[in-house]
């Protein structure tokens, strides 16, 4: 762990020394639990970090709690890895138990998280995305605002016709030159986040804002679940917040790659509906443009993020509520000629995940591999909350407190039956089954992952040992590409 200071991380070693002076004694009052989800956000996405991407109320988070740099989605069986994503989050689930679940339509309160809290006495809100399948939030909260489907309708502003997410209208295969755009992120003739007047993250801080003085109320604690749909596309924002970020000022990232030789063969090339966001090949202009309209919708979000965390300060209730900040994963926007995050690179694997409040180090940044869907049991814990025994993954509470250093043996990723990953300390193996290629990455001196050592006959040691652990790991989650059992891992009838 190390004091936060405004510059880039990337491949920084920065240790995890022990905390000291933090009681294991269950507080008097049990902490209010404030969960506050974005959609498709890197984990480099926040200023204190060095990056372009101005958030000053997430980096105020961030100075009063602790940050995770390395906490990881598992995969996806799917297109929409965002549902993937959720559903691991809400049940506790790792991806192929997950992957059954989804599959399996029968559904249970007691499975999911909130319903655990309610169960505990918490009385508890959502608002936001939800895409989950089989269950929605009014079933399993005790409030619930609006809920948003996986992502906004694209719109044609000539006829003001809807395009489903698998018909490609305005706002795909752009901008192809300066001048030759037919998308503005900013009007709201597109609909999209503009849909019904006002912009969905506008909506949420409103409703976030309700929730917190109603909460003020109420002798119950809480447990409150804020879903943004931003920086999910179409990334727009109000005008004022693109013109925070010019066009030649924005900065092309040092993995951009006009292609990938290995999209098809990943499941992620052209066809997939993220991917069809950029012309193909990739242009600089192009790639510059997704990345000045990503920027502007987070700073956008973190705007009505300093809204609602200014309520539960004027409402007294800041003290005793536990912070959490995280995203479902990544986004390319880019790097690799991903603009999607359909893949296993570190850029599309990986949220930010922020603790704040009572107990939590201030100013501290863990690099401890992880899984962002820790979090459920790790409120859970600090909730004094009983975990289930259905819960795979594990609380982040004995790494928070500095009484242990390490989360897992290895971290395991999956997409369809076309990727696997594994990461044992700083080194990573990407597997590419279809086209029998591996990728081998020392990310200590490679954060950006752009010198693949596969093929270096002093690796050949490491290749061997990442193999076996990827196998294991493979056994362990019981992966269908080792069971026979996929199921369906199509990408009809899901948004992503």
């Amino acid at each position: 762990m190390k004091k936060i200071k405004r510059r880039s991380f990337m491949g920084a070693g920065l240790a995890l020394a022990g905390v000291t002076g933090i009681s294991h004694a269950a507080p008097a009052k049990r902490p209010n639990i404030l969960f506050i989800f974005s959609d498709d956000q890197c984990w480099d996405t926040l200023g204190c970090l060095g990056g372009e991407v101005i958030t000053p109320n997430l980096d105020r988070l961030v100075k009063q709690g602790t940050l995770f740099t390395n906490a990881y989605n598992m995969g996806a069986w799917q297109g929409a890895v965002c549902m993937a994503s959720r559903t691991m989050l809400m049940t506790g689930r790792s991806v192929w138990g997950a992957h059954a679940y989804y599959e399996s339509n029968v559904r249970k309160k007691s499975d999911f998280w909130s319903n655990q809290f309610q169960q505990q006495g918490y009385k508890t809100y959502f608002a936001g995305k939800w895409h989950i399948a089989g269950m929605m939030p009014p079933e399993i909260y005790d409030v619930a605002g609006t809920v948003r489907p996986g992502m906004p309708d694209y719109y044609d502003p000539a006829t003001g016709k809807k395009f489903p997410w698998n018909v490609r209208g305005p706002g795909y295969f752009r901008p192809e030159a300066p001048g030759k755009d037919n998308w503005d992120p900013s009007d709201p003739k597109f609909g999209g986040h503009w849909e019904g007047g006002k912009h969905w993250s506008e909506v949420l801080g409103d409703e976030g804002i309700s929730f917190l003085e109603d909460a003020a109320q109420n002798d119950k604690p809480f447990f409150m679940q804020l879903a943004f749909n931003a920086p999910h596309d179409p990334r727009q924002s109000p005008k004022k917040y693109v013109d925070m970020y010019p066009l030649d000022s924005i900065r092309l990232p040092e993995n951009f790659m006009p292609e990938n030789p290995y999209a098809e063969a990943m499941q992620a090339g052209k066809g997939v509906r993220d991917e069809d966001l950029a012309p193909f090949p990739r242009t600089e202009f192009s790639i510059k443009t997704h990345r000045q309209e990503y920027y502007a919708i987070i700073t956008h979000m973190d705007d009505q993020i300093g809204r609602i965390l200014q309520t539960l300060e004027e409402t007294g209730q800041r003290d005793n509520t536990l912070i959490v900040f995280t995203s479902d994963h990544g986004l390319g926007c880019g790097r690799h000629a991903m603009v999607g995050k359909q893949n296993m690179f570190e850029h599309s694997m990986k949220p930010p995940l922020i603790f704040c409040g009572a107990g939590i180090p201030k100013g501290r940044i863990i690099e401890t591999p992880v899984y962002m869907q820790d979090l459920m049991p790790t409120t859970m814990d600090m909730a004094h909350i009983p975990i289930p025994s259905s819960v795979e993954f594990r609380s982040l509470r004995p790494i928070i407190e500095g009484r242990k250093r390490k989360q897992y043996p290895s971290i395991y990723g999956a997409y369809k039956m076309s990727q696997r990953m594994v990461r044992k300390g700083d080194m990573k193996l990407i597997w590419y089954p279809n086209a029998d290629k591996y990728l081998l990455f020392d990310l200590s001196r490679d954060a950006l992952e752009m010198n693949d050592l596969s093929d270096h006959p002093e690796y050949a040691g490491v290749m061997k040992k990442l193999k076996g652990e990827l196998k294991k790991q493979q056994r362990f989650f019981k992966d269908p590409m080792l069971t026979g059992t996929a199921g369906n891992m199509s990408e009809e009838g899901v948004v992503h």
